[in-house]
């Protein structure tokens, strides 16, 4: 979801007494919300850049909070079916820091030294994270994160965005003044940027497609004090869109799928037992709503017309499913009774067809079904005067 309203930007002195406010005060840990943060950034990346095109994930960690940051990132991507590895050249002794390494560790998640690092990051990562440096940073950073810093400046002026790994900067894409953005003009020009707590000043120069806010952790107090105005964060996502959602070349959404083959002399003999079989395993999996069909009708016209419906019973007699007799599908059905259902199980990689006629079942079949509801259903079904088809 995108965020409508002006959202609030931050000084880096705000944002300093916030972090302060927030591990004193109000009880957070410095751990507790490298968590979340780090959850936060594994989430918006997960949103934009899909599995099955972008799966190795080069994380770049600097020595204090960001780096911890990214450190969490890796290990939640890792989780997410992701193939993370983490550049981490000045390591912290700090028992958190060590605690986060040793989590990757155990997972056998690569720690790639920077002199290992090709010169090109194109061939070899499909997705780079900026986590060296955040709000609190000063000065001009020193080696060896003023090279890296570099190779992250020359990927980004390749011109062809979709022959490199586009690169994600935590909080503040590092280099830039954390106020005034890119002072110089040659700094990393990441495409996403994912804000924390609430976007930095230097946040407003991003001109990347995608910019998300992340950390779904800010109290009333905090909000309050502050003026904050940050948007709401949708169903349980960890982090939202900030600003207008990028255009997209139809053309170009494609998914590389991948599913078992599926042989004649493997398919049951009856086509309702396979469905069946389908069915059950479309529900095993936890599929959203796998009894949705879209129901395809045409009038004597022969003007086709589709619509989402639910599947309410499948036996050998057929598929069942409700109307109501004053609806557009039931008028195609009286003056044409074929009709098509298409079930579309999208995780599964798999879709099923179905053709036939349609009758009505008998009253018995539907008075069954009609008691079984809902009162408030039942209400909207006598007003709508609905009847059962096959």
């Amino acid at each position: 979801a995108a965020a409508a309203a002006e959202v609030t930007h931050l000084s880096q002195r705000d944002a300093a007494d916030i972090d302060e406010q927030l591990m004193g005060p109000l009880g957070f840990s410095v751990d507790q919300l490298m968590e979340l943060a780090g959850l936060s950034v594994a989430t918006a990346v997960a949103e934009v850049y899909k599995l099955s095109e972008h799966t190795r994930v080069l994380i770049i960690c600097g020595p204090g909070n960001n780096g911890g940051d990214g450190l969490v990132a890796a290990r939640h991507l890792y989780h997410f079916g992701y193939k993370p590895f983490v550049c981490y050249p000045k390591r912290t002794a700090k028992p958190l820091y060590s605690g986060l390494v040793t989590q990757l560790e155990s997972l056998a998640i690569p720690f790639v030294p920077v002199e290992d690092l090709p010169q090109d990051l194109s061939g070899q990562y499909d997705i780079v994270i900026d986590a060296m440096f955040g709000f609190s940073f000063h000065g001009t950073p020193r080696p060896p994160f003023d090279d890296l810093i570099q190779m992250l400046v020359s990927l980004s002026v390749v011109g062809d965005s979709a022959k490199r790994p586009p690169i994600v900067s935590v909080d503040i894409p590092s280099g830039w003044h954390v106020e005034e953005g890119d002072v110089s003009g040659g700094g990393i020009k990441p495409d996403m940027l994912v804000s924390l707590t609430a976007p930095k000043l230097c946040a407003k120069k991003f001109t990347g497609p995608h910019h998300f806010l992340g950390g779904r952790f800010v109290p009333p107090p905090i909000s309050s004090k502050y003026g904050l105005e940050l948007p709401p964060y949708p169903g349980t996502s960890m982090c939202v869109r900030i600003g207008k959602v990028p255009s997209v070349d139809i053309s170009s959404l494609r998914e590389n799928y991948i599913s078992p083959e599926l042989l004649e002399n493997q398919v049951m003999p009856n086509p309702f037992d396979q469905f069946r079989s389908w069915f059950d395993e479309a529900v095993t999996a936890g599929l959203r709503e796998p009894n949705a069909m879209a129901l395809t009708t045409v009038n004597k016209a022969g003007k086709p017309s589709s619509r989402m419906v639910l599947l309410k019973g499948v036996d050998k007699q057929g598929f069942v499913w409700y109307t109501n007799y004053g609806s557009q599908k039931a008028h195609d059905l009286s003056e044409n009774s074929n009709a098509a259902l298409l079930f579309y199980w999208n995780e599964m990689n798999r879709q099923v067809r179905v053709e036939g006629s349609v009758q009505k079942v008998s009253e018995e079949e539907s008075e069954k079904y009609f008691h079984s509801r809902p009162r408030g259903s039942q209400l909207g079904a006598i007003v709508s005067k609905q009847v059962l088809l096959f």
